[in-house]
């Protein structure tokens, strides 16, 4: 049976109408191959596809414009070798908004590998999707022992050290995707951002967690040991940052930026609480955001028994969303939008 669509706002969410359409507008400026050569779609970072289903089903329905039906079109999910594929492929198959249910002549794939090499092969992507993955290092430069973000921490070399590695991320990233795309191919990358001041955002979401974590330390559930290690591998970058790769001649890996914003997007959940002023749902969806996206970076550093793990995830859950429950402040969310297109030969 079919899992039913979740309706309530989600964090994931935000910026991506604005990023959908260009990835639209991607779509009907690429080059088309040749049948039988497949049109391949790439969502790199693809976690479960649940976040993919609308950006993906907007790309192929824009190619379908310029197609006959039965041209296939292969959409390959990109993700680190731990993902949980076999979940992937449930919703692919099972979501009634999946494009597997829409288009019989859409094929899926997926490759376990880190983005930050190549993993497609030279020439062969169309069309790219990343929303929300590039925020996540490859590596954690060094630990954060003062916050769960390194934007926030007072100690000047760990927000150098992750503004470093976040560079030298998205110049991997890029580079490869270069080699990946065909000659006139476009990605379009959704991601978090910072303004020029450093803000990455979600500060009333970071204070209750770390008021959480706190809490957890007097009441036993962790040492404060195991939370001066927990933190998020995750970076933004300002609109600078983005293009950095591309000075002075504007190329790189023979790419091109054809667009790059950097805005505030809306914070949906808390529109949702001004509309219903429902406080209480107001703080469990922030925390449901955090077990989703955040509980396994902090839960690593848990040592023993792992029988804590339930425990600490469960408490923190319901140290976070009470915390947000009692003050509801609205989210200050930035967001980049990047779309980058490969040169064809005769450019």
């Amino acid at each position: 049976m079919a899992k039913p669509r979740r309706t309530t706002p989600r964090p994931h969410t935000a910026g991506m109408s604005s990023a959908i359409s260009l990835l639209q507008l991607a779509a009907h400026t690429v080059p088309i191959p040749t049948p039988p050569q497949p049109i391949v779609i790439a969502d790199y970072g693809a976690g479960t596809a649940q976040n993919s289903m609308q950006p993906i089903n907007a790309a192929i329905a824009a190619v379908r414009g310029r197609t006959r039906p039965e041209h296939s079109v292969l959409v390959t999910h990109t993700d680190v070798a731990d993902n949980d594929f076999t979940t992937m492929f449930r919703i692919l198959e099972e979501d009634p908004e999946s494009y597997r249910h829409r288009d019989s002549a859409t094929f899926s794939s997926a490759i376990g590998r880190s983005f930050y090499s190549q993993i497609l092969p030279s020439n062969s992507v169309h069309l790219g999707w990343s929303a929300w993955a590039v925020a996540r290092l490859s590596t954690v430069p060094m630990p954060v022992t003062d916050h769960v973000v390194a934007a926030y921490s007072n100690d000047e070399r760990v927000r150098a050290a992750y503004a470093r590695q976040a560079a030298h991320d998205w110049h991997e990233f890029i580079a490869f995707r270069g080699r990946e795309l065909y000659p006139g191919g476009r990605l379009v990358v959704l991601t978090t951002a910072l303004d020029d001041d450093g803000d990455v955002g979600y500060r009333p979401l970071f204070r209750s967690i770390a008021g959480a974590l706190t809490e957890l330390i007097t009441d036993g559930v962790v040492s404060a040991e195991e939370v001066t290690r927990m933190s998020l591998p995750i970076a933004g970058r300002r609109a600078v940052d983005f293009t950095a790769p591309f000075a002075p001649s504007g190329r790189f890996e023979r790419l091109e930026i054809q667009h790059v914003e950097v805005i505030d997007a809306q914070d949906r959940i808390f529109a949702a609480y001004q509309g219903d002023r429902g406080a209480s749902a107001f703080g469990t969806r922030w925390a449901d955001f955090c077990r989703f996206t955040a509980f396994a970076d902090l839960g690593a550093a848990i040592e023993g028994d792992p029988d804590r793990l339930p425990v600490f995830y469960d408490r923190l859950h319901a140290g976070i969303a009470a915390r947000l429950s009692a003050e509801p402040e609205e989210m200050r969310i930035p967001i980049a939008a990047v779309v980058l297109e490969k040169r064809r030969p005769s450019q």
